[in-house]
């Protein structure tokens, strides 16, 4: 008889993880939100880093737990395979988000349906620079399909891409020593940020990704290593939260517009010191606010996330926003189909800058993010294959092709063999 070799048992899932992961998406729909005055609170708003580091750094620690076990357990080409599968997923889940949103605004905008009903002369497809990809179908689909046609609006999937693409090469590197990684990380790092691996977004022109993965995958695989244990947990310390918080403080006014709009010689740093703070390389200051955001939060929401785990109201919100952290691929792709419908029905209903207007079109939105979590959430159960309440599932067939109970007696039934597992 064939017996599998006992696997370890899975792993908890982190209630810190799926929630910081969670309040990413809702940041991400709210910046996504066209002419969206909620923006100006954001944290982006206050600081050098934003909801995108808090979605790469949690996938790194995401993808640590879904693809490093397949590395350790099954090898390094199983583990290629997998991360392979999963490139393929993000590939088609990002084709299929731009030919949706591109499709249903170019067909609202064409129909003449706005400016009749409402008066609306907005250009909805040029808000994204979209009518190129109409215009130029012979160069943009091509494009499209091969990645080197990627608008901003679509720009984090294709980072999130390539950056999978480069795990299997730290998980062989990490065979060498920790250190190997690290030396890899910092050298992609600083090699982006010299412009060397910029990537073509657009056929017409040299304007290059607007996220460079070569330049963001420092953040994803630093949750991938904390995750690893290749970087231990810091120690909760007055003096590292004294210095992080310092750190997010210093940052507010190179970072908040008033305060350097008010100040001529702010905005002039600010802008000198703009290769440190650049979104696209993951300038250093993003790196270091970051890092002293995220030990923050980790440290507020206690060991373990015991703060986050309560059986009040409190308790209950994290328990959603938990559950869009959890599907947060799906969540995203469905915020930014959101944001572009619900910003055209806000402008239908009221138009822009009414502060109710902005409320009731970011409560929409969020509900849809939850609604979006908990249906996917759903059918990822696979309801259907649970037999209906109250009935037992078929029993065995008899000789003549009937079903019945099988007739042996309960000892006859035990000395069988049981099943394995392969």
């Amino acid at each position: 008889m064939h017996v599998s070799p006992a696997l370890s048992p899975p792993r908890p899932r982190d209630p810190r993880l799926d929630f910081f992961r969670g309040l990413g998406m809702f940041i991400i729909f709210v910046a996504h939100l066209p002419e969206n005055t909620w923006t100006l609170w954001i944290p982006a708003r206050f600081g050098f880093s934003d909801a995108t580091e808090i979605f790469v750094f949690c996938s790194g620690m995401a993808s640590a737990l879904a693809f490093g076990k397949v590395f350790d357990q099954h090898g390094w080409l199983m583990g290629v395979a997998r991360t392979g599968h999963r490139i393929w997923q993000v590939y088609f889940a990002h084709v299929c988000q731009f030919l949706v949103i591109a499709a249903g605004l170019v067909w609202i905008q064409q129909s003449g349906y706005l400016a009749e009903c409402c008066g609306l002369t907005q250009d909805y497809v040029a808000s994204l620079n979209l009518w190129p990809f109409f215009e130029q179908t012979q160069d943009t689909l091509p494009g499209l399909l091969t990645l080197t046609y990627v608008p901003n609006y679509f720009d984090i999937l294709p980072m999130y891409i390539v950056i999978l693409a480069l795990m299997p090469v730290m998980l062989a590197a990490s065979r060498l020593s920790r250190w190997a990684v690290f030396a890899l990380m910092a050298g992609l790092w600083l090699a982006a940020g010299q412009g060397l691996f910029d990537l073509p977004a657009e056929p017409w022109s040299d304007r290059a990704w607007f996220f460079n993965p070569f330049a963001w995958q420092l953040v994803f695989f630093t949750g991938f290593a904390f995750m690893r244990g290749w970087i231990p947990a810091p120690p909760v310390s007055a003096a590292l939260i004294g210095l992080s918080a310092a750190v997010l403080l210093a940052s507010v006014p190179f970072a908040w517009h008033v305060a350097y709009n008010e100040v001529p010689a702010l905005l002039a740093a600010r802008d000198a010191i703009t290769p440190l703070w650049d979104k696209s390389t993951f300038g250093a200051f993003r790196y270091l606010h970051f890092l002293a955001l995220a030990y923050l939060a980790w440290v507020a929401v206690g060991a373990g996330g015991s703060r986050l785990l309560a059986e009040n109201l409190w308790g209950r919100v994290v328990n959603v926003v938990q559950k869009v952290g959890q599907q947060s691929l799906a969540v995203f792709l469905a915020s930014l189909v959101l944001a572009q419908a619900i910003g055209i029905l806000r402008d239908m209903a009221w138009g822009r800058g009414d502060p109710l207007a902005e409320f009731l079109a970011n409560i929409a939105g969020f509900a849809g993010l939850i609604a979006v979590a908990y249906l996917v959430s759903w059918y990822k159960k696979q309801p259907w294959r649970r037999p209906p309440a109250g009935k037992s599932g078929p029993g065995p067939k008899s000789s003549d092709g009937g079903s019945a109970r099988s007739e042996r007696s309960p000892a006859a039934r035990a000395v069988q063999p049981a099943a394995t597992t392969s």
